[in-house]
């Protein structure tokens, strides 16, 4: 037995596989329900939604590499047996997404994890709208970029009425100009699918005001990514 585990050992070291801990803090008034997503392919991980209350925390571990996102449910319920939100809805039916994404509008937080404490990166999109305020704040590593990123502000508050998404509790989450009109220029499809063609509009700019440090369009990447070397954990606050 004390051969195999060291054989699996020395194949963890040699693999330079070094996962990262997540901690996901929630400090909104109200309960949110994290979701994960992994891509490229690989397995999800160990969980794909849980509940978490106000002033709670879980941690997840995340394996390297890792490409994938995450993101809070907002005001969720079960209906006949069934779990459903306003905001971030990935359709399972469940707590758990597994394996599916969350329904726009809603504030995502992406992330490449890499092996053996190579360079990570890490941003917080509202590509996909928004719905609560978050930041991501790395615990370790290095780097120009390796800092706190945030999306604070209550971006629900300055939302134009017909991007708007209402619950009981008034706005709820606000839209993308690509999901409220599903125009090109707004999208960056079609022959706005570049960099040089796909610029800041009045309505991103309208996120990137309340939100710098967060992606508004797609090409937005100048200001809204971030990167860690040297395999640092990260912190995720909801409403921080």
């Amino acid at each position: 037995m004390a051969l195999v585990f060291f054989a699996l050992t020395f194949a963890f070291l040699f693999n330079g596989v070094h996962p990262a801990t997540i901690t996901f803090t929630n400090r909104c008034q109200q309960t949110v329900w994290p979701a994960t997503l992994t891509g490229g392919g690989r397995p999800q991980l160990s969980t794909t939604g849980f509940e978490l209350a106000n002033g709670a925390t879980r941690t997840v571990d995340v394996p390297a590499p890792f490409t994938g996102r995450f993101w809070a449910r907002t005001e969720c319920s079960t209906n006949s047996g069934r779990f459903t939100c306003l905001a971030g809805e990935c359709g399972s039916g469940q707590i758990g997404c597994n394996g599916a994404g969350g329904n726009p509008p809603v504030t995502l937080i992406e992330f490449t994890l890499a092996e053996n404490n190579g360079q990570d990166f890490y941003d917080i999109s509202l590509v996909d709208g928004f719905n609560v305020p978050v930041s991501v704040s790395p615990q370790g590593g290095s780097g120009d970029t390796c800092i706190t990123s945030s999306c604070a502000a209550n971006v629900n508050a300055v939302c134009l009425p017909e991007f708007q998404v209402t619950g009981s509790n008034g706005v709820v989450a606000c839209k993308s100009a690509c999901a409220a009109l599903n125009q090109p220029q707004y999208c960056c499809t079609g022959e706005f699918n570049s960099p040089e063609t796909c610029k800041p509009t009045n309505y991103s700019e309208i996120f990137k005001n309340q939100c710098p440090q967060a992606y508004s369009y797609a090409y937005d990447d100048p200001s809204s990514t971030f990167s860690c070397t040297g395999g640092a954990n990260y912190a995720i606050t909801f409403c921080p």
